[in-house]
């Protein structure tokens, strides 16, 4: 699947934080074919980028059935022992990216003061 502007975003941002190696498009169950955008493997991290959130009529993600569709795809991966961050336009600032990077990877945080 093509990389989205604000996947392309994250993942600058990813880099500036020094963020530990992601896996892309992870198909994280078994018998169904859910992916998520961004997995942290060794953490079982899942990351995922809400595009869409605020277009005219609403996007996927707002929609009733979309919605739905995410609640179920979000609780089947927590059932299954994954860690899901989803992430808005407005999220994408070094800030919370480097709160994430120490959050699934705490020997690569800033370290305060420093």
């Amino acid at each position: 699947m093509a990389q989205s502007r604000l996947e392309s975003k994250f993942l600058l941002l990813w880099r500036v934080a020094h963020g530990p190696p992601l896996e892309r498009e992870v198909r994280f169950h078994t018998s169904r074919k859910w992916r998520a955008d961004f997995a942290h493997l060794d953490s079982r991290t899942l990351i995922e980028i809400e595009g869409g959130i605020f277009l005219a009529g609403g996007g996927r993600h707002n929609r009733g059935g979309g919605y739905a569709k995410d609640a179920e795809k979000y609780l089947e991966a927590a059932l299954a022992g994954w860690r899901v961050l989803r992430l808005t336009a407005a999220q994408l600032e070094i800030g919370f990216i480097e709160r994430i990077v120490g959050l699934i990877s705490p020997a690569a945080a800033p370290k305060a003061g420093g």
